[in-house]
């Protein structure tokens, strides 16, 4: 008897211990929230400087001038997304074992071995202190510095031990050097491509529709051993996963367009625009509304940059699409043992230099490199450690080798209300590869490809591995920008940009995505009698169908048309026959082809390539321009399987064991009900958070999933990987935006998730659902319509 006040009292206390755990808990998230109301002190201010928020948080920021603007810009980015800042510099710097251990280790090796670091630390003192630009920079780090410095550690510091660290001018230089890394396809491609000229020649070649040579762009002289295939292939599968282990989103691809107002209903131009990056939370875009004495912009603005890498005001806006030009060449060094620490050099034998850096490793040792940069570049095969093949191979990268004022190219595009104006900002843009697609309200539209090309030797195809022994490495200059792709007022009043090869007389190498999702969007602005607006453009960056499922498919169904006779498999095979080739979550033919698609293209090249192989093709767009040459050619020496030695498979002996492997992969991992194939099962978004990698922190930090419509290469570009169902979108549409220059200010725009990166806040996520459904809202300019939207205000004092 005597036991029971026990237990109750017992039972009492654990109530309150964790009524009094919940509380802490509560207090210390909300310590952690951004403050966007009442008035704050800023160090550095010359005047009182006003910060109205929004209802969905997007700052519009007045201030007296320039730089009490960027200060405050600084801070309330900082104490949005300071956790987003802080991975994006360890990221770039090659520093997140220290924080996220060894498991990171590999990622930080290969981007000490890019140079991005190094070229941060060199460069990011040097900035001109004359220039605009550099003092816009140098208020920001600032005020992203004062508030770290004054503020209680984000909830993910606390969760992982970070220590505070003042942000600097060469984080800023490091992390622009991750969004150009970002954008590079030669990593993923050219040692595939290699691998296919080399081992299995020609005939296998002509698939990937690029220039043959037949002595090759390597001369006789290069032969790569087995393990440095291995290691290539090891080196593209990091190269691809590096980002995806540290859970910071990477650019992809992207949509733009401009109309002159010629086809519009109001008689000005109309811009839209939706660059594709990988998803993830907080999403990478930070929305800000800047006004000061002679300025304004609405701009969408990456950590660490004061400059709107793409944004609008009343006069003009852009937008910015990939250029997916080929600025990076591998290239095979030449060495022997009688030459040590050397490369041999069109005959001359030459040094390599050596530099050392140290990682640090949470829960483990210091770990020190050294790394080597030969005449063509830095050593990117150490980036493997130990056991890296001997042969060494070089990356010539423009980022590295152009003085690449990038920086201040966009911050002079964040002023361009005139085409000289503009014209001349997307001149100093040298690397990434970026088509600046503007208009302004005068009337002018205008598409400039943007990048310092280099002038390679003839006949040299950068597509292939370069032989460093040689000449073929060489650059001999730079084209002029003039000559590089572009339009200006064009007559027919019309252009779009998505990642294809753009029009021009010289050509430009590249690694350019599939022409079918261009020429959808083309083929629906060039309708006739149609006069663009805002309400009809939704639709169409909504569109989720394009002409490549029927491409790919249409030679394929004589052969599934004669050798399905199951009653149950020609009903799935009639939803295909039927097919619009539209992604949309209620049908089920999007899944089936998918799968078959996949299945197809394992089962005509895996044999030959390998399994590593394969996925490092898989993980290039090569493959999606080369199915349709591949599935239209019943010849390819592809068809053959290489463990059948007895017998030579057709085309059609593949499509049929294709059609029975998707069924049974689908049958397998979704069940034989074939109406819950919808996909909407099978193919989802999730925003993933650094953090959410780690069960069950994902319940917490994660927003999602969620059904997606759309796909991979489609003007709705929720792409997926070529891979077996579920699919998983790695990226897609990082914002949508459509201005109508005749009324500017009540531009449409979306964020993916939310603007804050701070959990727990009412921000965090609170347009997720809203962009899945293909919802908008206002960007506002106008005075009346902030001040009507303004939910609170913050009062920024020195």
């Amino acid at each position: 008897m005597k036991l029971k006040p026990v237990l109750k009292w017992g039972a009492l206390g654990l109530v309150a211990v964790l009524l009094l755990g919940l509380l802490a808990g509560n207090w210390f998230v909300r310590q952690r929230l951004p403050q966007r109301q009442g008035t704050l002190a800023l160090a550095g201010l010359t005047a009182p400087v006003t910060v109205r928020y929004d209802r969905v948080g997007v700052p519009h920021i007045q201030a007296g001038n320039e730089a009490d603007l960027y200060r405050a810009l600084g801070y309330v980015h900082a104490q949005d997304r300071l956790f987003q800042m802080e991975m994006l510099r360890r990221l770039s710097r090659g520093e997140l074992a220290e924080v996220l251990g060894p498991k990171l280790l590999p990622t930080d090796r290969l981007f000490r071995t890019l140079g991005l670091r190094a070229r941060g630390d060199e460069v990011g003192p040097k900035l001109d202190p004359a220039l605009a630009s550099t003092r816009a920079l140098q208020a920001y780090l600032a005020g992203i510095n004062q508030f770290q410095d004054t503020h209680p550690v984000p909830t993910e510091f606390a969760l992982l031990g970070i220590p505070k660290r003042p942000f600097t001018a060469a984080d800023t230089i490091s992390v622009a050097g991750y969004l150009a890394y970002s954008f590079a396809a030669a990593f993923k491609t050219e040692p595939v491509m290699t691998q296919i000229r080399d081992q299995l020649g020609p005939n296998y070649l002509k698939t990937f529709d690029l220039e043959w040579h037949p002595q090759g762009a390597v001369t006789e002289g290069l032969k790569l051993a087995q393990a440095d295939w291995a290691g290539l292939q090891q080196l593209s599968a990091l190269s691809h996963d590096a980002v995806a282990l540290s859970g910071v989103a990477q650019m992809e691809g992207s949509n733009a367009w401009v109309l002159s107002g010629a086809h519009t209903a109001s008689g000005k131009p109309l811009l839209a625009g939706d660059p594709h990056i990988g998803f993830a939370t907080p999403a990478v875009w930070y929305e800000a509304h800047l006004s000061a004495p002679g300025f304004e912009l609405y701009g969408h603005f990456q950590a660490l940059n004061p400059a709107a890498l793409i944004g609008h005001s009343a006069q003009f806006g852009w937008s910015l699409t990939m250029f997916q030009n080929d600025d990076i060449d591998l290239v095979a060094e030449t060495t022997d043992a009688d030459h040590p620490g050397q490369v041999k050099v069109k005959g001359q034998w030459l040094p390599l230099t050596t530099r050392e850096e140290t990682i640090q490793v949470k829960g483990a040792a210091p770990v020190t490199l050294q790394l080597q940069r030969s005449p063509h570049g830095p050593i990117v095969n150490e980036a493997l450690g130990d056991g890296a093949p001997t042969r060494p191979i070089a990356m010539w990268w423009a980022y590295l080798e152009t003085e690449n004022p990038v920086l201040d190219a966009f911050f002079r595009l964040n002023r361009a209300s005139t085409l000289a104006q503009a014209r001349s900002a997307a001149e100093g843009i040298h690397a990434p590869g970026l088509n600046v697609v503007w208009a302004n309200a005068a009337g002018d539209i205008a598409w400039w490809a943007a990048a310092r090309l280099p002038l390679r030797p003839p006949g040299v195809n950068p597509s292939f591995i370069l032989d460093g022994a040689t000449g073929e490495a060489d650059k001999l200059g730079y084209v002029p920008f003039a000559r590089n792709p572009q339009q200006e007022n064009p007559a027919d009043g019309i252009i779009v940009s998505a990642n294809f090869q753009p029009p021009g007389t010289d050509p430009v190498p590249g690694y350019y995505n599939l022409w079918d999702r261009g020429a959808r969007i083309s083929q629906r602005l060039h309708e006739p009698g149609v006069k663009w607006t805002a309400d009809n453009t939704r639709p169409l960056q909504l569109d989720t169908g394009t002409g490549y499922p029927q491409r790919t498919l249409t030679p394929l169904l004589p052969t599934l048309q004669q050798a399905v006779q199951d009653p149950k498999e020609k009903k799935l095979l009639e939803l295909l026959l039927k097919w619009d080739g539209k992604h949309d979550v209620g049908l089920i033919a999007p899944t089936l082809y998918n799968q078959l698609l996949y299945n197809l293209s394992e089962l005509a090249m895996a044999d030959e390539l390998g399994d590593k192989g394969f996925d490092a093709l898989r993980r290039t767009r090569t493959l999606d321009t080369a199915l349709p040459r591949l599935l239209a050619d019943p010849g390819s020496p592809w068809w053959d399987r290489r463990n059948t030695p007895d017998r030579v498979e057709k085309r059609d002996d593949i499509v049929k064991a294709a059609w029975a492997a998707a069924l049974q992969h689908l049958r397998s991992t979704i069940g034989s009900d074939t109406t819950l194939w919808t996909w909407a099962r099978t193919h989802t978004v999730t925003h993933a958070h650094p953090l959410g990698q780690q069960k069950p922190l994902n319940l917490l930090f994660n927003v999602g999933p969620f059904a997606a419509p759309g796909g991979r290469e489609i003007p709705n570009n929720m792409s997926q990987p070529l891979g077996p169902a579920p699919w998983a979108v790695t990226y897609g549409p990082s914002t949508r935006r459509i201005i109508d220059f005749a009324q500017p200010e009540q531009a449409l725009g979306v964020n993916p998730v939310g603007q804050s990166g701070v959990w727990g806040d009412k921000h965090y996520d609170d347009q997720a659902t809203g962009y899945m459904q293909g919802r908008y809202r206002m960007e506002n300019l106008a005075e009346a319509d902030v001040a009507r939207q303004t939910v609170s205000t913050l009062t920024l004092t020195p």
